[in-house]
């Protein structure tokens, strides 16, 4: 008789379900235990993404079709988005007449 090699069955583990807690349930204490982790977290996200300080504002331009054309096409040859091209040239222009 040939000895055969068969691994035991493993069992698969439990998965525990998620827990929610009843506004009833989460108490002052709770909130003073999370509320410095969540400062901490929002002081971390704004050092490390520098769009977190500066907010971008929408606005709307009437530019000639010609003009923006060929300004996106400029943009283009030097491997940049127009729009932030447009930001390029207005923070130098700033510098230079500041």
């Amino acid at each position: 008789m040939k000895p055969t090699n068969k691994k035991k069955p493993t069992k698969k583990p439990q998965m525990k379900p998620v827990q929610f807690a009843s506004k009833a349930q989460i108490t002052a204490r709770d909130l003073d235990d999370v509320m410095p982790i969540g400062q901490f977290l929002e002081n971390f996200r704004q050092l490390t993404d520098p769009r977190a300080q500066y907010k971008s504002k929408l606005i709307s331009i009437k530019i000639p079709e010609p003009l923006l054309a060929a300004f996106k096409y400029k943009a283009s040859l030097e491997k940049t988005p127009y729009q932030t091209m447009i930001k390029i040239l207005m923070t130098e222009w700033l510098n230079r007449n500041s």
